[in-house]
């Protein structure tokens, strides 16, 4: 594999989107190509080995047909992480684990706004979601004394994300605690915030800075839908922490 990351994009009408992508995550684009006597899937299948990553602005069902065939060992395949045209999901189809698809699903939300989808069974049964608000330049170490601080009977082991706003996704302290901690970091745009206002107790200083009530509540209240807040706003040396936990499929079935 010579190439680290590829886009391969269906339709012209995702140009916008691909150039975005490509722009942010420093990657090739295949366009369409209607001038060329091969089909999509055969131009796809003659370059899917030459690179370690692949973003497939695509359908399921177009993708899933495209990679009919080319899978050879979860080892060697490369990721890949199959993006909506309307940029809601991006989904970790293929080399979760081994490839990093499930990392890129979250790089590639992150610059849309989508929704990473995870399903690897490690990940996605673990039922914590921690949201964190920061002072600006906070450190690693702070935010770690801040997240021990708030949790109780909750291990790390247990987050299945950390999720904060888009003004913090650049926080040198929180990327560097999120890259030890081996916990992937989802960003939410602060209007997707300032419409759901979740808080037990609003915060002058967030109001004044960010023009918003609070960040960590809303953020993983945002971030698992289905969750309820069980570790409310909890603050140390700067840093907010707030932790939700899913509610459990059979129960919310059960519950109808």
């Amino acid at each position: 594999m010579n190439e680290p990351l590829a886009i391969w994009q269906v339709r012209n009408s995702s140009n916008e989107l691909a150039n975005l992508l490509c722009e942010r995550l420093n990657a090739k684009i295949y366009p369409p190509d209607s001038k060329n006597e091969k089909s999509q899937a055969d131009r796809f299948a003659s370059v899917f080995h030459s690179h370690s990553r692949w973003i497939m602005l695509a359908t399921t069902g177009i993708a899933v047909r495209f990679l009919n065939g080319l899978m050879q060992d979860k080892n060697s395949d490369p990721a890949v992480v199959m993006l909506d045209e309307a940029a809601r999901f991006a989904t970790s189809l293929l080399g979760g684990h081994e490839a990093g698809a499930n990392d890129l699903a979250y790089q590639v939300a992150n610059v849309v706004g989508a929704v990473p989808v995870i399903s690897t069974a490690s990940e996605a049964l673990k039922p914590y979601v921690l949201g964190i608000g920061c002072r600006k330049n906070v450190s690693a170490q702070a935010i770690d004394a801040a997240v021990s601080h708030a949790l109780s009977e909750v291990t790390l082991d247990q987050i299945r994300e950390i999720v904060t706003i888009d003004l913090k996704s650049r926080e040198p302290g929180l990327i560097e605690f999120c890259r030890r901690k081996h916990i992937p970091l989802r960003i939410l745009q602060s209007k997707t915030i300032a419409s759901r206002q979740w808080v037990t107790q609003s915060s002058n200083w967030v109001q004044q800075n960010i023009g918003l009530d609070g960040v960590c509540e809303p953020c993983a209240l945002v971030a698992s839908s289905r969750g309820t807040l069980i570790i409310p706003k909890t603050t140390l040396n700067g840093v907010a922490v707030a932790v939700v936990e899913d509610i459990d499929w059979k129960s919310q079935w059960q519950a109808y």
